[in-house]
């Protein structure tokens, strides 16, 4: 009797241990506890964002070569030459030009019916001293109703001209040019008919100091600079 009562208790006591080992069997990872397990899921998730950022640089290239191809083709199209070259055309296009009658003249008796002696001598219409300069702008007459005080034009074998002065013979689509002597006049000139291209249309002012400043800024630039068309005429 007392044997059966021992091999009771051992026989209770081992099917509770077995259940207990069982159980903390159960929790363990697939394949049993490995020491290196945290190790190698770090080296995967390493190995993960290294691929992503390869990945995302490559698509990056990619990118970046189909559009510089794009662009490649759309300069190579001859419609897109075309275009290019057409916009140079029409702001040629946008300056005016008239056909007109050009002469000569100069400050003297001659031209004027004035003497060196005379207070308003080399005086133009517009009160500014005449003055002739290849490099820049000279001055020169006009019908005002045409080309106004102030206008700038650019004559073809003379230069740019800003007209500064009128005449009773100059009516019309005819032009006065300043030269210093009358062999100048016939040298140089005489009378042609030109071609003339109108830089800016004046508004009925020129002074002296605007002369002046126009004349500087074209010595810098060698023509006249688009932002001190309005500060200056």
């Amino acid at each position: 009797m007392r044997q059966f009562h021992f091999w009771h208790k051992f026989s209770t006591r081992c099917l509770l241990a077995g259940l207990l080992v069982f159980t903390m069997a159960a929790d363990l990872p697939v394949g049993g506890f490995q020491p290196q397990s945290i190790y190698a899921n770090r080296q995967y998730r390493n190995y993960a964002e290294w691929l992503g950022l390869k990945q995302t640089q490559q698509l990056q290239a990619v990118r970046t070569t189909r559009q510089y191809q794009y662009q490649r083709v759309i300069m190579m199209n001859p419609e897109h030459k075309q275009a290019q070259q057409a916009q140079p055309e029409r702001k040629k296009k946008a300056v005016e030009t008239v056909k007109v009658l050009a002469t000569g003249y100069t400050a003297g008796y001659e031209s004027t019916g004035k003497k060196p002696n005379h207070p308003q001598y080399g005086i133009t219409y517009s009160g500014v001293r005449v003055r002739r300069d290849k490099d820049t702008v000279s001055t020169i007459a006009a019908d005002l109703k045409i080309f106004p005080i102030g206008t700038i034009l650019y004559i073809p074998g003379y230069g740019y001209g800003v007209v500064a002065d009128k005449g009773s013979a100059i009516r019309g689509h005819k032009i006065d040019l300043y030269f210093d002597t009358i062999k100048q006049v016939y040298k140089e000139w005489g009378k042609k008919e030109v071609e003339v291209q109108v830089v800016r249309k004046g508004d009925g002012k020129l002074t002296e100091e605007m002369l002046k400043e126009l004349g500087k800024a074209m010595e810098v630039n060698k023509e006249i600079p688009e932002n001190l068309w309005d500060k200056a005429i």
